[in-house]
């Protein structure tokens, strides 16, 4: 007997022992054991992974938020299937750029990949000779308007495409430093506070020089009108983090604006190879779930979460302030991660612990927990990333670590 033919029969033997009632008693079909399905795979054990409760934020080292059960079902369901990377762009393209009032968009390698697509889009154009040379500049458009307060770590998203940044402080220098070599101006939206042109002066003063305008709003995903005001306010590319407030895939981010830069930034891009952007590779899956993370999140009940937030910070709050030397705030920030923030600050004289010691024995603790320091002897807290319930066990690991440290 062959041994594909033995295989075979080996298949089908238990089905036939019962139908002829002969081949093979029913007592012994019924005493074999049935190995129970192996269980899954749990990797954060498996390879020593420290795994924490996140009371700090949705920060990019401690991998942005957890994905909604619909994203992670979205990445999943699409996985076993093959798909033309060009076509996924385009439909999911078009529903990310319904939503969010712009002309088109694609979804990228994070914001940081929007920013560098988007300004490669700028300089070239559809011209594959151009998209080919970067980052040389020879013989085209080179320089970025900035301002001298927005100027930060982040910029280099764009100086890899070689341009050279041009600082300025107000309207007047805009025009001053405009030029045939301006190629674009950049607007970081946390730092629009801090400048002395508004991002609304920003956008008129590109149109008035007919030079593209870009906006950075990263983390800036609340409140959800952010989705869509900067495309109705007249910039030219808005560029966002995927895997922050939308809680879509960390690795993702989207960049919408104009359809002629949009098509140009993405001849900049993956699938297409001897670009700038060709390691800024994003698959299907991660595609389809950042659509399905951007419509969930539009259509989320926002009042309902702000007060899902504020009653996490309350609960927290309370047990802290009620060890003798501590003191509590509770703030919004202007522009970034807007969401209600908890200061916990402490007398030293009164609680012996640095914030540095406070932040080390919440990480060392069972479960293990992550806080951001403040200034001097404080910690701050948001609570958007924490899980139902888990506002209880934080709050009751506050109070146990600031009395410990009371005198």
């Amino acid at each position: 007997m062959k041994r594909r033919d033995a295989l075979r029969n080996l298949s089908v033997w238990p089905v036939a022992g019962i139908a002829m009632g002969s081949a093979l008693p029913i007592n012994s079909l019924l005493a074999s054991p049935v190995a129970p399905p192996p269980g899954k795979r749990n990797l954060f054990k498996e390879l020593g992974i420290r795994t924490f409760i996140n009371a700090a934020g949705t920060y990019t080292f401690m991998s942005g938020c957890l994905m909604h059960e619909e994203v992670v079902d979205a990445i999943r369901s699409t996985a076993g299937e093959f798909a033309l990377i060009d076509d996924v762009q385009d439909k999911a393209g078009a529903k990310i750029a319904e939503l969010c009032h712009a002309e088109a968009a694609t979804v990228t390698a994070g914001c940081w990949s929007a920013l560098v697509l988007g300004t490669a889009g700028v300089l070239t154009g559809m011209d594959q000779k151009k998209v080919a040379q970067l980052p040389r500049l020879d013989g085209m458009k080179s320089e970025v308007l900035v301002q001298k307060t927005h100027n930060s770590g982040y910029v280099h998203a764009l100086t890899n495409t070689g341009v050279t940044l041009i600082e300025v402080e107000t309207s007047a220098d805009v025009e001053k430093s405009y030029n045939e070599r301006t190629a674009m101006m950049w607007f970081l939206n946390y730092a629009g506070p801090d400048g002395k042109i508004s991002d609304k002066e920003w956008v008129e003063l590109g149109k008035k020089l007919h030079i593209p305008t870009m906006i950075d709003i990263a983390a800036d995903a609340t409140p959800v009108e952010n989705m869509w005001k900067f495309n109705d306010m007249g910039f030219d590319l808005v560029c966002i983090s995927g895997g922050k407030g939308i809680r879509g895939p960390q690795s993702a981010g989207i960049l919408m604006g104009k359809k002629e830069l949009i098509a140009a930034a993405r001849l900049n891009a993956p699938p297409r190879g001897g670009n700038i952007g060709r390691g800024m590779k994003v698959n299907k899956e991660e595609i389809l779930g950042m659509y399905v993370a951007l419509e969930k999140f539009i259509n989320l009940d926002h009042d309902k979460q702000w007060k899902i937030w504020e009653d996490r910070v309350a609960i927290m709050e309370g047990a802290a302030k009620k060890v003798n030397g501590v003191t509590t705030s509770v703030f919004v920030p202007p522009v970034a991660n807007r969401t209600p923030t908890l200061v916990i600050s402490w007398d030293i004289n009164k609680v012996k612990v640095s914030k540095e010691e406070f932040q080390e024995r919440l990480r060392k603790g069972e479960p293990s927990i992550e806080v951001m320091g403040g200034k001097d002897n404080s910690i701050t807290i948001t609570s958007w990333n924490l899980q139902p319930g888990q506002e209880k066990i934080v709050a009751k690991r506050l109070k146990e670590e600031l009395t410990k440290a009371t005198v």
